[in-house]
């Protein structure tokens, strides 16, 4: 029986700038959950955010326990991309050539609308979409104008087909896009990777001390309603972490065994226990 003595639930931003000073939403919150205490912290930039990451597991490591560490953001995408964009059937070419590509400074500057521009200029129709109407990005549409089945590859993951609430992976700008975060996040899924004791799930075995894996705290959304936060965001992070802390202590092995189908995509955990996570708040 898998148990984790932490659990950290990040909420990740595509913001081309630092957040304000005074904690928003739409900005990156983590929460850090362990027999000790719960709580979330505010970040104004993916720089403090990627520090306070690798010092948490850090100490997690010296203290010889284990972490699971979820992000809002898709890990993987559709199956054939990776093969397409790097001519490997593995999700890491595809965060190695992203880690590569982008560029992002300490006070978030990034060039993620141009990144996707040039994948999309490689392809000659998509996938990416969403950009400011004022960009210059000949080959990135401000709107969704792509031929999927054009491509070698689908607009959807599994897990988005089966969560349609969840937003395809190639859609970067207005509400409800995670292709931002995305782009921004996977240097980072890239970064600690490497690192000594990690792990990513479900591409690799969870047996390190260090999990990392793809959420998505709309699971709760019931929950992250009555809990009454101003900031949802917040209430997001703190919800999910509790839940899989409290399922840690149970049957978490359910979550932690997908269909072999998704080794290349990935998953989200606990994609169709939102009645179980909840039943642990």
């Amino acid at each position: 029986m898998r148990q984790f003595d932490r659990i950290l639930i990040a909420d990740w931003s595509g913001a081309n700038m630092p957040s304000p000073a005074r904690p928003t939403a739409d900005a990156i919150w983590i929460s850090v959950h362990d027999r000790h205490d719960a709580r979330a912290h505010y970040f104004r930039t993916r720089h403090a955010a990627e520090l306070f990451l690798k010092d948490q597991i850090a100490q997690t490591l010296g203290a010889n326990q284990t972490a699971l560490i979820g992000f809002d953001f898709p890990l993987g995408y559709p199956a054939g991309f990776a093969k397409a964009l790097t001519g490997l059937d593995d999700v890491r070419g595809i965060w190695d050539y992203v880690a590569g590509a982008i560029t992002d400074t300490e006070r978030n500057e990034n060039n993620r609308f141009r990144v996707a521009n040039d994948i999309n200029a490689r392809f000659g129709n998509g996938p990416f979409w969403g950009r400011p109407a004022h960009l210059d990005a000949p080959h990135l549409p401000a709107k969704k104008h792509v031929d999927y089945t054009a491509l070698p590859f689908a607009e959807r993951r599994q897990i988005e087909k089966l969560l349609p609430s969840a937003q395809p992976v190639w859609k970067l700008y207005t509400t409800g896009s995670v292709g931002s975060q995305s782009l921004m996040g996977l240097p980072l899924i890239h970064r600690l990777a490497q690192m000594p004791q990690v792990s990513v799930w479900p591409f690799d075995p969870p047996t390190t001390a260090i999990v990392l894996a793809e959420v998505y705290p709309s699971i709760l959304a019931q929950a992250v309603s009555a809990a009454g936060d101003a900031i949802k965001d917040r209430a997001q992070v703190l919800l999910l972490a509790k839940a899989l802390y409290g399922l840690s202590r149970d049957h978490f092995n359910l979550l932690l065994n997908p269909n072999a189908q998704v080794k290349e995509e990935g998953w989200i955990l606990g994609a169709t226990y939102g009645p179980l996570l909840a039943s642990h708040l």
